[in-house]
């Protein structure tokens, strides 16, 4: 495989929306994934923006992506390329800040800083531990007091 890969097809590339592919991978069936500087293109038209991915995991045939609301893309690839790195990289770059405190005895919140890619934008994740009721009205005000000062602490 070049350094920077095949040319990529014109209808994977009119699928790209003008976004400049940083690596891509062929899939059994002839088409493509393709990583951007913005978002991860799957074959069938998903895009998941970096900034969304929780985790990707890899085996010997292809990729799973998992989004932070719980979403999960399955791709099998012929030949991985670069792909893997890219992924990494990207999501890697997504994050701005990542902390947790404690909101109870036991337990407490994740909060993490997701820049939106090609923006100054930047999103806030909460992620509870396993116990701790996020709809909770008393638990909710903690976690945003909690994320205030977490904000301030860290200038974000």
């Amino acid at each position: 495989m070049p350094l920077f890969g095949n040319r990529l097809p014109a209808d994977v590339r009119a699928r790209l929306s003008g976004e400049r592919p940083l690596s891509s991978a062929r899939t059994p069936s002839g088409d493509h994934a393709v990583a951007t500087f913005v978002a991860l293109h799957l074959p069938g038209g998903e895009r998941v923006p970096w900034h969304t991915v929780d985790k990707a995991t890899w085996d010997e045939t292809g990729v799973t992506i998992t989004t932070v609301t719980g979403g999960v893309y399955r791709v099998d690839l012929e030949e991985p390329g670069f792909l893997p790195e890219t992924i990494r990289e990207r999501v890697q770059n997504s994050i701005v800040a990542n902390r947790y405190v404690k909101l109870t005895t036991n337990a407490g919140v994740r909060f993490i800083a997701r820049r939106i890619a090609g923006s100054d934008v930047i999103e806030w994740e909460l992620a509870f531990d396993d116990g701790i009721d996020g709809g909770d009205p008393g638990v909710l005000a903690a976690a945003e007091q909690a994320l205030e000062q977490v904000r301030r602490s860290l200038g974000v």
